[in-house]
């Protein structure tokens, strides 16, 4: 699966930008953040990450799809509205069950209508 900076190389690169030249099309950022940002050192604030969606006439979400960081927050506020999901993400992570297994569920559980 591609990643984000990978995708925002590719798109650079496509533009045909050096990191300078896209830095300053941007504003506000430096083209050493943008080569953190592509080698995944660093990942972009959601301002840059709408910057950058909006430069390459995309979707924030498509973007944010490709962020490999986990949704910490959201996770937790899940958790706290609903202790069973912590419990569910705790026995998936005890159990070892691989992620590929979890999103075939969930892309099987996201094609079935739900029930009336």
């Amino acid at each position: 699966m591609q990643g984000l900076g990978d995708r925002l190389r590719e798109l650079r690169n496509e533009a045909d930008l050096s990191l300078r030249e896209l830095a300053k099309q941007l504003g506000g950022v430096t083209a050493a953040h943008l080569s953190d940002i592509e080698f995944g050192r660093r990942h972009p604030s959601d301002a840059l990450l709408l910057k950058l969606a909006r430069f390459f006439k995309l979707q924030v979400e498509d973007l944010r799809k490709l962020d490999p960081r986990p949704p910490i927050e959201e996770i937790k506020a899940a958790a706290r509205r609903n202790p069973r999901y912590g419990f569910a993400f705790r026995q998936m992570v005890d159990h070892e069950i691989p992620p590929e297994e979890i999103l075939d569920f969930v892309r099987e559980r996201a094609a079935v209508p739900p029930k009336e």
